[in-house]
């Protein structure tokens, strides 16, 4: 009776040894944690609803807040970051040529139309000859900031500039307007030292400006200036990946732009 109880507590060990390794990776990965770059206002605050949608699938996302365009690349670029979710296709295609960062697009996320501000008129009519228009000084917003005073008639473009204009592009100025270019982040703080300034929504709603009511011309939201996830190319097919899209994608974070943002930002899935 002993010698048979022997044969099956061993058994029952081996059963043990060879079911462990498999449970093993399942644990490993259930409670799995990345970290996600954004820039502060907007982007923070919906990351802080796909983080709560994320969880319940498993996935842990620790949100690292940045205060300017140039760094959550890099950091991501170095290993610092699994993700980030700050910037359009267009300026991450620049960083992907200037800088030879092997980073890619993963999904779609919001669209930020950006909108001239002032606190000294009220109508783009107003404008005097020599008035200061702050851009930001990035390539790809610096264009874009261009475009949008090209499409309110305020100046004229060489063909061909694009996204890549900048102030060297501009072939026609009848008003003499002068272009100061400054970091995007810093221009809501420049208002009182320009006449007119173009920011991007989601430094403006950092700002407590709001868009809608406060812009006084404000960019096409159907322009190609759509936001996106970007990761390593190398991490492309790690399951956390279309978990975190997934968790972007959801009812809940659809529900939360519109009802949050009235229309300053626009979901784009």
């Amino acid at each position: 009776m002993q010698r048979r109880f022997m044969i099956r507590l061993a058994a029952a060990l081996g059963a043990a040894s060879l079911i462990a390794p498999l449970l093993a990776p399942m644990t490993a990965h259930a409670d799995e944690t990345i970290k996600v770059g954004v820039t502060g206002g907007p982007h923070e605050q919906v990351m802080e609803v796909v983080k709560s949608v994320a969880a319940k699938n498993g996935l842990n996302i620790k949100i690292v807040e940045f205060s300017d365009y140039v760094q959550p690349n890099a950091a991501l670029a170095g290993g610092d970051l699994d993700a980030n979710s700050y910037q359009h296709a267009p300026y991450l295609d620049a960083q992907v040529k200037d800088r030879g960062y092997k980073l890619i697009k993963i999904a779609d996320t919001v669209t930020f139309p950006m909108g001239i501000y002032s606190k000294k008129i009220k109508s783009l009519s107003e404008l005097k000859p020599g008035a200061r228009i702050a851009v930001p000084n990035d390539p790809t917003n610096g264009g874009r900031a261009l475009l949008l005073l090209q499409s309110q008639g305020l100046i004229k473009l060489r063909a061909g500039a694009g996204l890549k204009a900048t102030p060297l592009d501009i072939v026609e100025n009848p008003r003499k307007l002068k272009i100061v270019e400054l970091d995007a982040a810093q221009i809501p703080r420049s208002l009182d030292d320009v006449d007119v300034a173009a920011i991007n929504t989601n430094f403006a709603m950092e700002a407590g400006l709001k868009p809608k009511q406060d812009a006084i011309a404000i960019e096409d939201p159907k322009g190609p200036y759509v936001n996106i996830l970007a990761i390593r190319e190398a991490d492309r097919n790690k399951p956390w990946v279309a978990k975190l899209v997934a968790a972007y994608h959801s009812p809940e974070v659809k529900q939360f732009i519109e009802t949050k943002f009235g229309g300053a930002v626009i979901s784009s899935w």
